[in-house]
C-alpha cells in the first residue's frame, strides 16, 4: 500500500522555495525528506531562508 506522505515526499522540488506555513517541519529543526537538521541560512530582502546541505531543499522562514 502506498503511503500519500511518501508520495508527497518524493515530488519535493529542490529548485522551488517552500514557505515554512505551507509546509513545517515534521520534526522542529529537521528537514522531512533527509531528516537531516545541517542547513545553512541567511537572509535575503527581508526574507530568512534556511537550506539544507544534505539535500538542497529551501525554506523561507
Amino acid at each position: 500500500m502506498i503511503n500519500l506522505e511518501e508520495i508527497k515526499e518524493q515530488e519535493i522540488d529542490l529548485n522551488k522555495v517552500y514557505d515554512y506555513v505551507e509546509f513545517p517541519d515534521k520534526v522542529s529543526g529537521r528537514y522531512d525528506n533527509c531528516n537531516s537538521a545541517y542547513f545553512k541560512s541567511s537572509v535575503k530582502g527581508g526574507v530568512f531562508l534556511r537550506e539544507c546541505r544534505n539535500c538542497g531543499r529551501k525554506k523561507s522562514v
